[in-house]
């Protein structure tokens, strides 16, 4: 059940967001992503638009997650809510939630020109991939001082999360290829109901996995603020 608190951290983390661009940044994203999905030829919109939602809204918090963190060191955010009640497993959920709301919006409009068959594994799917990104992307800002530092952190991140499920859609099929979270992901975009729940439990096994690792990051980080274990 979400917390008084944990609502007013979310609704802090969506304003920053409005405040910072993000929202109008994405308004200009999906009116150039509409404007090329009427380009294309109809019985290719759909695999597109899949591809779309994939690499930009489904993986946005990746992205967004490196500038927020190093926001919150710059302006002494952390070392406020390091002393504060707010604990580590609400200052995640509340970025996580508030990221995961934003990509699946962008992906939702972007699907309606589409148009797409299944709305709802579409929702489900963008929504689970911007919480697994996200994690992956606090994971890695937790450790970076700058953002061209992070940009060069997180770009093999991405070669592994892209590439599989490039080769799946390309025709190359393997087993140990379906246990890729990307994999699930770009299954549930496309609508893929024949193994909707085995892509849900292997996108929920991996955040489980990477969230006790995101926090185990955000706790060492809010207590090495200064420079020191507080």
């Amino acid at each position: 059940m979400l917390t008084v608190r944990l609502w007013n951290l979310i609704a802090g983390d969506v304003k920053f967001q409005v405040k910072y661009g993000f929202y109008f940044i994405y308004a200009i994203l999906v009116a150039v992503y509409i404007f090329i999905l009427s380009l294309i030829p109809s019985e290719w919109k759909e695999r597109v638009a899949d591809v779309m939602i994939f690499t930009d809204p489904a993986a946005i918090g990746m992205f967004i997650i490196g500038a927020v963190v190093l926001f919150d060191k710059s302006q002494r955010v952390l070392n406020s809510l390091a002393v504060s009640p707010v604990k580590v497993n609400e200052y995640l959920i509340s970025k996580l939630v508030s990221i995961g709301v934003l990509s699946s919006f962008v992906a939702l409009v972007i699907a309606f020109v589409s148009p797409k068959e299944n709305y709802f594994t579409l929702f489900i799917g963008t929504f689970l991939a911007s919480v697994l990104f996200t994690l992956i992307g606090m994971i890695v800002a937790t450790k970076i001082r700058s953002m061209n530092q992070f940009i060069m952190v997180i770009v093999p991140f991405e070669i592994i999360i892209f590439l599989p499920p490039i080769l799946h859609i390309a025709g190359y099929h393997n087993f140990f290829l379906l246990l890729h979270p990307g994999v699930a992901v770009m299954s549930l975009i496309q609508g893929n109901l024949s193994n909707v729940f085995f892509n849900l439990i292997i996108l929920i096994s991996w955040i489980l996995l990477l969230s006790l690792l995101a926090c185990k990051r955000v706790e060492t980080m809010f207590c090495s603020i200064g420079g020191g274990n507080l």
